[in-house]
């Protein structure tokens, strides 16, 4: 029988963009970018918290397009946080929404908070006349150096991260400095990991710039948070764009570096702990793990052991020592999710020295399990040295 193949050259315009008050009425940033794809009509969502951290956000939204003249849709006020990512419901509300509003493919749906919250309303706009104009406005520190700025959206799904979703490239991502500050300290510190975990993978100066800035960083000086969440978002962006596999169907995933555990560590806490700090956790993990087989210097595993706790991200969580009936920590599991998420042969990126990973299609489960307990007790020693709170 014959056989006609046709090949479908495809491109797209990433925009990451960067700004302070992108609402303000002398911020033309935004005006542009709507103007430039033609489209006319908006409508607008915001993380609740975002919206209660600050409270005249709406109305100075409102206002910002009232003088820009643009077929105006109005604004909602949405729940956020990692729970709307464990059923629909946020996601039909959203579809819900786009249809009450006449939202098409040549409108433009802004979303304003925080990773999870642009995640599943992200999967609604992909999948909304199979795909909406996204302009995101990501929030937090991990979503402006990381996530806010991929291609891709999910919600979670059969317990699960990120089971059910798309490769939607956003219309646009603009980061707002300004929204930094609705965020809490301990929120804004974590999200740096991913700045850590994309400086080992692609950017050794990077990291070196990370570690002789820690403290500032750690302290949350806003020139030092802002180059770093800067200089690791366009790491990511650059990646995606130019690594030749921006929708992820081969088997490496470079930017997942310390993901496996991350993810399955999440599940176990039923996803009481944050992304961050698993990956805090599954970096360190890999990253021992990458001195412990031979790859990496002892050396340059201290280094970005030492960096974390710089941070003040734990290195451990009580949950991996979580055991099947026959003693086996249910943390391995992980592993086997990792390769049937992507598919394929098991590929896991390790480090062979800062900025330089190797791909690996296996882990030695008893080293794995050596690394964790080694993990564990650095962290009981990193416990009993810090002071204890006095007593009134």
């Amino acid at each position: 029988m014959p056989r006609h193949n046709f090949q479908i050259p495809v491109t797209f315009k990433h925009r990451i963009c960067f700004t302070r008050d992108a609402f303000a009425p002398g911020n033309s940033l935004l005006g542009e970018i709507l103007t430039e794809g033609q489209g006319r009509r908006v409508l607008v969502v915001i993380e609740e918290n975002v919206s209660a951290a600050w409270p005249g956000l709406a109305r100075q939204v409102e206002t910002y397009f009232a003088d820009l003249g643009f077929d105006w849709r109005g604004l909602r006020v949405l729940p956020g946080g990692e729970a709307v990512k464990n059923d629909d419901a946020l996601v039909r509300r959203v579809w819900e929404m786009l249809d009450r509003e006449h939202i098409d493919r040549h409108s433009y749906l802004l979303v304003i908070g925080g990773g999870a919250f642009l995640d599943a309303v992200g999967y609604a706009a992909a999948t909304a006349h199979r795909g909406v104009r996204l302009v995101r406005f990501p929030t937090t520190t991990l979503a402006q150096d990381d996530s806010g700025v991929g291609v891709k959206c999910a919600i979670n799904g059969f317990g699960k991260k990120n089971w059910i979703g798309a490769f939607a490239v956003p219309f646009a991502v603009i980061n707002d400095f300004r929204f930094l500050e609705s965020q809490d300290d301990e929120t804004c510190r974590a999200g740096l990991i991913e700045s850590v975990k994309v400086s080992l993978v692609k950017d050794g100066e990077l990291f070196e710039w990370i570690e002789d800035q820690v403290e500032a960083l750690a302290s949350l000086v806003p020139a030092a948070l802002e180059e770093c969440i800067e200089r690791s978002a366009l790491l990511h962006a650059r990646h995606i764009a130019q690594g030749g596999d921006p929708f992820e169907t081969g088997s490496s995933r470079p930017l997942d570096f310390g993901h496996w555990s991350a993810h399955k560590l999440e599940q176990l806490t039923g996803f009481s702990l944050s992304h961050a700090h698993a990956v805090a956790i599954g970096v360190a993990l890999d990253t021992l793990y990458s001195a412990r087989c031979g790859l990496l210097r002892d050396c340059m595993a201290e280094r970005v052991l030492s960096v974390i706790s710089g941070l003040q991200l734990a290195i451990w969580h009580p949950a991996l020592d979580m055991r099947d009936p026959s003693g086996r920590r249910l943390v391995h599991e992980g592993l086997e999710e990792f390769r049937e998420h992507l598919g394929g042969e098991l590929t896991v990126l390790l480090l062979r020295d800062c900025g330089t990973g190797q791909d690996v299609h296996a882990l030695d489960e008893g080293l794995v399990d050596a690394c964790l307990d080694s993990l564990r007790e650095r962290q009981a020693v990193l416990d009993a040295a810090r002071p204890m709170p006095r007593v009134p």
